[in-house]
């Protein structure tokens, strides 16, 4: 088999057998393959497209290009979720306690965010303390003993699809939905997960910028899923505005610490009850938590009796945080200028862009563009409006949180043309824009 023989056979529209899949991929993350010859396969596959058994034999290659997460001897059917990303969304920090409350094992390695506010991890760094940095040994350790871990990738999980990226990135080869949606689902495939929620999201501050986009990328990865054997859930979500008030890596874990709470913002409570519900959903596997409304009774009982709060906390301490920051979310790091945004006139609110909001705190330095830019966890700003709500003028709709003079007003003005005001009115946007399912595994009843 000859890696230029392959690249020729997709050129020319031929679809390619797993067998070479699995050699280029191999190959390549070997370094027998050079990267010219990657970029030329990449081009070819942008250029002529992907069929459902290609794109799943792509995925599971890229998967078991490196380390696999075997979490067989924790739970027999791990659940996991995927966020395409977003503007305020910090949903995994209040998810995935909530569906660890109900006895069901997370195990869960997160990354950190480029752009314009910090991943998972740099929002739990915001907690003194906090170990995101675990050994193998002591993340499988702590799922075990708590049931609860979330941590750095400490395991080599899927390469191959690094390798390609940092070619997609300098070859115009990013944007292919097989591509993306393999690139997506080989890393929750290698990380254990038999059944994945996936949150796709849609609009100005999401990667998808409509929902037909977002829907094409939802099925397409729900297919991956299935023929992997796996069973998976895609949520279509909104991001024309953020996701509840806060976005910046502090304020965002207080935010979250709230609504654990039962005291968060209704939009982003209700997101993450909707999420928690589906991944309670496949962990019961047709037997338990089959009646969405009644689960969701229980979620919002989990939120409100402290239980979920008491697993974050657990979760805190195990790795090393200051559970203080927890009891107390305003020993959170604080900014030292913390100014309010009011309306500059009376009406209804026609928008909320989150690119823009997202642009603002990015300028406040809440993030990063390259992986070894420092973000300082204080910063950032909250929304406080909605689209369709009525506004006075004075109001504050919102507040920026810097630790610079020089970036405050840049941020104002950043936020004033985010928020557009009108007199129309104007219909709350939704939150959700529908759900696909697909059920590939065995293990479910």
């Amino acid at each position: 088999m000859r890696a230029v023989d392959i690249i020729a056979r997709k050129r020319d529209g031929f679809e390619l057998t797993t067998e070479e899949i699995a050699y280029f991929i191999e190959h390549f993350t070997s370094g027998d393959i050079p990267d010219y010859q990657a970029s030329a396969l990449l081009m070819a596959i942008v250029l002529r497209g992907m069929t459902r058994p290609e794109t799943a034999a792509l995925t599971l290659a890229m998967a078991h290009s490196g380390d696999t997460l075997d979490l067989s001897d924790i739970t027999d059917y791990a659940v996991d979720k995927h966020s395409s990303g977003g503007v305020g969304d910090k949903t995994s920090l209040v998810v995935l306690p909530l569906v660890a409350a109900f006895g069901v094992p997370v195990a869960k390695m997160s990354g950190r965010g480029l752009g314009y506010s910090g991943g998972t991890l740099d929002k739990l760094e915001a907690i003194r303390g906090y170990r995101v940095h675990l050994t193998g040994e002591e993340f499988r350790d702590l799922a075990k003993r708590n049931g609860f871990v979330l941590a750095g990738q400490s395991l080599s999980l899927a390469p191959a699809d690094g390798k390609l990226y940092a070619l997609r990135d300098v070859t115009a080869t990013v944007p292919s939905l097989p591509l993306i949606a393999s690139s997506i689902m080989s890393k929750k495939l290698a990380a254990g997960a038999r059944g994945l929620v996936l949150d796709v999201k849609a609009g100005s501050g999401a990667f998808m910028a409509t929902v037909e986009d977002a829907r094409q990328l939802a099925q397409a990865m729900v297919d991956i899923g299935v023929d992997a054997g796996r069973d998976v859930i895609a949520l279509l979500s909104d991001m024309n505005q953020p996701l509840g008030h806060a976005v910046g890596n502090a304020l965002e874990v207080a935010e979250s610490i709230y609504t654990l709470r039962g005291e968060g913002p209704a939009d982003f409570t209700t997101h993450s009850l909707a999420v928690a519900e589906a991944m309670l959903r496949l962990a019961g596997r047709g037997v338990k938590w089959t009646d969405p409304a009644q689960t969701r009774a229980e979620l919002e009982a989990r939120l409100h009796d402290g239980s979920a709060l008491a697993v974050f906390r657990k979760l805190v301490e195990a790795q090393g945080g200051d559970t203080a920051m927890v009891d107390d979310p305003a020993l959170l790091p604080t900014a030292a200028i913390i100014e309010g945004v009011t309306a500059p006139a009376g009406g209804v609110v026609q928008g909320v862009d989150a690119f823009g909001v997202a642009r603002a705190a990015f300028d406040l330095g809440a993030g990063r563009e390259k992986k070894t830019d420092d973000i300082d966890p204080a910063v950032g700003v909250q929304v406080f409006v909605k689209v369709g709500e009525t506004v006075r003028v004075g109001q504050k709709i919102a507040e920026i949180h810097a630790n610079a003079a020089a970036r405050v007003e840049g941020a104002r003005a950043e936020l004033l043309r985010a928020i557009s005001l009108g007199t129309t009115p104007h219909d709350p946007l939704p939150l959700f824009y529908g759900e696909i399912e697909g059920y590939g595994s065995t293990a479910r009843h």
